[in-house]
């Protein structure tokens, strides 16, 4: 199994800045893609940036400029930077990776949530 865990989220004022960090931990033998997603009650959950092991990224439209998404391979480690946050950005984050353990084929893995508000 992979366990992922997410820190950093809060509360914000809009306009200010965050930063959500995710580790993967467990019996690991590569990971593929690691990404954020995010989700409001009520509606689906729908990506907000990938970055894949060769570090090429992929950013929702709503987020490019503002945020930015970033990897450690060596640390198994994934990170979101956003910048000039509105209140349209407030959602639970949820870390994704898609990584395969020792003797299997890869799968996707979501952390639990991290809860990010923005408003004054």
């Amino acid at each position: 199994q992979v366990q992922l865990v997410e820190s950093g989220g809060g509360l914000v004022q809009p306009g200010g800045s965050l930063r959500l960090s995710c580790a993967a931990s467990g019996n690991i033998f590569s990971i593929n893609v690691m990404g954020w997603y995010r989700q409001v009650p009520g509606k689906e959950r729908n990506l907000v940036a990938t970055v894949t092991n060769s570090l090429r990224t992929n950013y929702a439209e709503s987020v490019k400029g503002r945020f930015t998404i970033s990897r450690d391979n060596a640390k198994n480690a994934v990170y979101l930077q956003m910048n000039s946050l509105i209140p349209e950005d407030t959602a639970v984050y949820y870390c994704n990776a898609v990584a395969a353990i020792y003797g299997s084929t890869p799968n996707a893995y979501w952390g639990q949530g991290t809860q990010v508000t923005v408003s004054s």
